[in-house]
C-alpha cells in the first residue's frame, strides 16, 4: 500500500469514528479546527484523529473545517484573525508560523498572532537519490559536488518549501553547490527522482517510506539528531559528514493569539493524553510519524527556534515563491 494509500484508509477510520460522535454532542458549543489544505492530507488527518479526543475534553462539538488556498495562508489567515476564546484553532504544518512569515512579504498576519498549542506529529527529513544513483552516499554527494559545482540536481516541491529550504541549509553547511529544481509538488517531483531525471530530494521519512521499501529509492541519510525506529539503517547526517544538520516537518495545533492560557493548557493536555493511548501509538507507528509529550510553551520555543533559522536561510539565498 503507497503513502497515499494509507493515509486515505486511515482517514476512512478516523471518519467513521467522528461522525457519530459529533452528532451525539450537536446540543453542545462548537469547536472548529481549521485545516488551511484539502481533506486527504496530512493536515487533515492529523486534526480527524485528535478532534473526538478534544471534544470529550472540552465538553464540545469539535468539527474540522477544510480552508484551502495561498498555500495554507487562506486558513491560517483565517485563524490568527478569530476571536480568542478557543472556539476555533489551527491544525497545520508548522511553516504557517516558522517560515511563512519570512517567506511572504505581504503575509496578511503575523507569527504573533497564533499562539502554538500542541506539537502533534513530528516528521525528519530524508535525502534521497535513485536506487541506482551514482552518488549514493553523503560523501559521494560532496566529492561530486565539489568537483563540478551546480552539476547534480536536486528536486523539491517548489520555491520556499521545506524541502528547498532544507536543502539550501544541507548545501551552506557542507559548503558546496547544488542545482535546485522546483516543481508544483511532491508527486511529480518523485516520478522525475525515480526515473533518474534530478539527482535527489528531501522529503519527510513518511512520504518516501514507500519508495525506499520497493527499492524506487535510496535513503542517504535523515536529518534528525538519532537514527529513526523506523528507518534504523539510514544514517544520521552527523554520520553521514555534515555535523549538526537537523530539519523536521511538523503537524500542530494553533490557536488565536491572546486565547486564555488555562483553555490552551486543557487542550494540550487532552492531545497529549489522546497520543500516548495504544491506539494512537499504533497510529503513528503506522503512519512513520515521532511524538513527544510537549507543553504548548516547548512548542512555541521549538517553533521561535526554528523561525530564526528558516529566517536566516531565506533572508541569506534570496529565496521567493515566484
Amino acid at each position: 500500500m503507497n503513502k497515499r494509500n494509507a493515509l486515505a484508509a486511515l482517514a476512512t477510520v478516523v471518519l467513521s469514528t467522528l461522525a457519530p460522535h459529533a452528532s451525539a454532542q450537536s446540543d453542545k458549543p462548537l469547536v472548529k479546527i481549521v485545516v488551511p489544505f484539502n481533506p486527504g492530507g496530512g493536515s487533515d488527518l492529523f486534526a480527524r484523529l485528535i478532534a473526538p479526543s478534544l471534544s470529550d475534553a472540552l465538553g464540545a462539538s469539535v468539527i474540522v473545517e477544510n480552508r484551502p488556498g495561498a498555500g495554507g495562508v487562506i486558513g491560517a489567515d483565517f485563524v490568527a484573525k478569530s476571536k480568542p476564546d478557543g472556539r476555533t484553532l489551527l491544525l497545520s504544518d508548522a511553516s504557517a508560523y516558522s517560515i511563512n512569515p519570512s517567506l511572504y512579504p505581504n503575509l496578511p498576519y503575523k507569527a504573533s498572532q497564533l499562539a502554538p498549542v500542541v506539537d502533534v506529529a513530528r516528521f525528519a527529513n530524508v535525502l534521497v537519490v535513485p536506487e541506482k544513483s551514482a552518488t549514493p552516499t553523503m560523501a559521494d554527494i560532496i566529492k561530486a559536488a565539489k568537483k563540478d559545482p551546480a552539476k547534480l540536481t536536486i528536486a523539491s516541491s517548489g520555491n520556499g518549501s521545506s524541502t528547498h529550504l532544507t536543502s539550501v541549509m544541507m548545501q551552506r553547511m557542507g559548503d558546496f553547490s547544488l542545482t535546485h529544481v522546483p516543481y508544483k509538488g511532491s508527486g511529480p517531483a518523485f516520478t522525475d527522482l525515480i526515473s533518474g531525471h534530478v539527482d535527489m530530494m528531501f522529503s519527510g521519512l513518511p512520504a518516501v517510506s514507500e519508495y525506499i521499501k520497493g527499492q524506487k529509492l535510496k535513503a542517504v541519510a535523515i536529518a534528525a539528531p538519532k537514527r529513526s525506529p523506523f528507518a534504523p539503517d539510514v544514517p544520521t547526517m552527523n554520520e553521514a559528514g555534515i555535523p549538526g544538520f537537523e530539519s523536521f516537518i511538523s503537524q500542530g495545533l494553533f490557536a488565536p493569539a491572546g486565547t486564555p492560557p488555562d483553555t490552551v493548557a486543557k487542550i494540550n493536555t487532552a492531545v497529549n493524553q489522546l497520543l500516548r493511548t495504544p491506539e494512537m501509538t499504533k497510529r503513528l507507528e503506522q503512519l512513520k510519524a515521532e511524538f513527544q509529550p510537549n507543553s504548548a510553551a516547548e512548542y512555541k520555543k521549538w517553533l521561535d527556534a526554528q523561525s530564526v533559522t528558516w529566517a536566516k536561510i531565506i533572508k541569506d539565498a534570496n529565496i521567493t515563491i515566484d
